[in-house]
Formats: C-alpha cells, structure tokens, sequence
C-alpha cells in the first residue's frame, strides 16, 4: 500500500448512478483515487487490471452480482485473495445467504447503505487502508 493517501485507490463497482456519484464525490473529497465499474463483471477485469488498494462491492447488479464477482476475485492470483473488499449493499448482513457468504469470501467490512452517511463510507475505507496488514495465505 502507498504511504500517501492520495495514491491509495478505491474500485467501485455500484450499478445505482445516483450512488456511485455520491460515493465517487466523497471518496475523492478524502483524498482518494476512485475507479468505477456498474457491474460484477467489468468489475472483475477493473479489479484485476488495476489492482485496487481496496473494493466497495454492491451485490444486487445485473450481469454478476456482488457475491459471483467476489468470489471470482478470491479464485484468480495472491492479490484478489488478500485485496480489502467492503460490501455496501442494502441487503441485511443477518439473511442467511449474507452470513454464509461473509464467512466463505471473507470480504472486510459489511455496510448497509441505509445505516451509513458517505462521511462514514469513507472514514471506514481510511480506517482499512491504514490498519496494519496481517499477511494473507
């Protein structure tokens, strides 16, 4: 990871157009390069072309959902495995299929767009970006 913030990137993937410019808005305002992509799939080959420093991944998208694209990551190479993905959904994390997933994929954080502000979204991300690294297997 960059030392300096403004060096750290943020994909997101977020197929709300309305959302994704609230979230590109706030997370430059922190001092953050954004990258975007609408859907799991060109979300995936964002991903994987850049490297993103960390993911804010939504999961209802069309063409590959949230989940599918995740779990696509973690199977490709060492840093889709260990790269930092938050979930932003609005779907609730205690569903059954959220708690299965969550444990399998092992994303880092688990929001719900309802309980946060944007201000918050991007303190969590600086909150993850900076913490110390523990390796990854």
């Amino acid at each position: 990871m960059a030392t300096d913030m403004t060096k750290n990137k943020v994909l997101v993937v977020e197929d709300d157009e309305a959302m994704l410019k609230a979230l590109r808005s706030s997370l430059v305002e922190a001092g953050l390069t954004v990258i975007e992509a609408k859907n799991g799939m060109s979300g995936l080959m964002v991903a994987l072309k850049e490297l993103p420093d960390i993911i804010l991944l939504d999961i209802l998208m069309p063409m590959m959902d949230g989940w599918e694209m995740l779990k696509e990551l973690r199977g490709k190479n060492d840093w889709g495995k260990c790269v930092p993905v938050v979930i932003l959904t609005n779907l609730s994390a205690d569903e059954d299929v959220q708690i299965r997933n969550i444990a399998e994929l092992g994303p880092s954080f688990f929001m719900v767009k309802s309980d946060w502000k944007l201000e918050g979204i991007a303190d969590k991300v600086l909150e993850i970006l900076n913490a110390p690294k523990v390796p990854c297997p």
